[in-house]
């Protein structure tokens, strides 16, 4: 699954002023408040903008030493990130509320009182991205994918590139969604879970036997390339998991497609607004419905393989693909860029860009160290243990790969 990512951040606001400050103080470039916050002269502040309603809010994110915001317009496609202050004044931009009452209720939370100079920066940035309720929307910063040409599905070269395979692809995993939507429910996905945990536990148990069987499949290419083209259609499962999921959650789908790096080709699709979805719990689903549906994929053949007796050659086979079908499934779920698991714990942690943010914040720790203790204790926390347990679960990695190739050898001279 890929997404996607935000744009450049908006730039700091005018200067706030003390809540505590007395009237006619100066504020943000030479603008004068009156006793009650209002501005002076005119009406400025009893206007009521409103943000489009379609306008997505993310919850809060860690990114770098920041707390920050992403913020969407699904009609532009474009996306950027805002601070928690801009974030607090636009989810009370809802045309009820007049300025003076959210300014109001900003000093409240915040202690500062906004100046006039504040709000218009403010309204003109959300006004020049098309965000505001009655003004022009602005235009998409990419070709709308319905109507597109026939020349824009295909992109790169013979070598490496994607090639888009349906012209609308939200339309598509909508329909497979209303298709599947009666299983897509509690009391039939968690026995399914069940069911899953309960075959990697049983495969487990049976390794040995699966990896002498695997270590024959290896050997035989008909039924290896069997196996590899069941392999290649998880994969494909595995994207479509992730669109369908998304459409459950009230997510939508951008593209579906294909992508190549010659040898080889796998699906890949594009969810746009993961990182706007209700609740955690969603996002999470989203990241991790590929990996469960590469999952389910192998039921039915852990049947089969269950069904027939050992040395059976059919079930050699069948112990090749359990096998390599459960490291396809589990490996996306290790918590390393770009796989899966890594977008689950960016979520679970409510972070974005984990992994060059704590690399950042490490070179940051022995080159400038005043920077790096200005992070809050929750980022230097997220970003040190990161760094440390990716570091060590790549060399736990390394250290299972060497050791598998020096079996492998060793079959392969004996």
């Amino acid at each position: 699954m890929t997404a996607t990512p935000a744009g450049p951040d908006v730039p700091a606001g005018p200067a706030e002023q003390d809540a505590t400050a007395g009237p006619g103080t100066p504020v943000g470039r030479g603008t004068t408040t009156a006793p009650d916050g209002a501005a002076a002269p005119g009406d400025f502040l009893s206007h009521r903008p409103a943000l489009r309603p379609d306008v997505l809010l993310s919850p809060a994110l860690l990114h770098g030493p920041a707390t920050v915001h992403l913020v969407k317009d699904p009609v532009g496609g474009g996306s950027f990130e805002v601070g928690a202050k801009e974030h607090f004044l636009m989810r009370r931009l809802d045309g009820t509320r007049r300025l003076a009452e959210i300014g109001e209720e900003y000093g409240h939370a915040f202690g500062k009182r906004l100046a006039e100079a504040h709000w218009r920066q403010l309204l003109q940035l959300l006004g020049a991205r098309g965000l505001l309720a009655g003004g022009p929307a602005t235009p998409p910063t990419t070709p709308v994918r319905s109507g597109s040409p026939s020349g824009a599905m295909l992109r790169g070269t013979v070598l490496r590139g994607t090639l888009r395979l349906v012209a609308d692809a939200n339309a598509t995993t909508g329909r497979l969604h209303r298709l599947l939507r009666p299983v897509l429910r509690p009391a039939v996905l968690l026995p399914a879970a069940a069911l899953t945990v309960a075959m990697e536990v049983l495969l487990a148990a049976r390794l040995p036997e699966l990896g002498r069987d695997t270590w024959w499949l290896l050997r035989h290419p008909v039924p290896l390339l069997a196996v590899c083209t069941l392999l290649w259609l998880s994969t494909a499962l595995h994207e479509l998991a992730h669109g369908v999921a998304a459409r459950h959650h009230g997510g939508t789908v951008g593209e579906i497609g294909l992508r190549w790096r010659l040898p080889a080709a796998v699906m890949y699709c594009t969810v746009d607004n993961y990182r706007f979805l209700r609740t955690r719990w969603h996002q999470l689903a989203v990241a991790g419905a590929g990996a469960f549906a590469n999952l389910l994929f192998l039921l039915p053949f852990l049947a089969w393989w269950a069904a027939l007796p050992p040395g059976d050659p059919t079930r050699r086979v069948l112990s090749g693909l359990l096998l390599l079908g459960s490291v396809q499934a589990l490996v996306n779920l290790v918590p390393l860029p770009p796989l899966d698991g890594y977008t689950m714990l960016g979520h679970a942690l409510r972070v974005t860009r984990l992994a060059p943010e704590s690399g950042r914040y490490l070179r940051l720790r022995v080159r400038d160290r005043p920077a790096a203790a200005r992070y809050p204790r929750r980022a230097r926390r997220i970003y040190v243990s990161y760094a440390l347990g990716s570091a060590l679960l790549v060399l736990l990695i390394l250290a299972a790969t060497t050791a598998l190739a020096v079996v492998l050898t060793g079959l392969l001279v004996a």
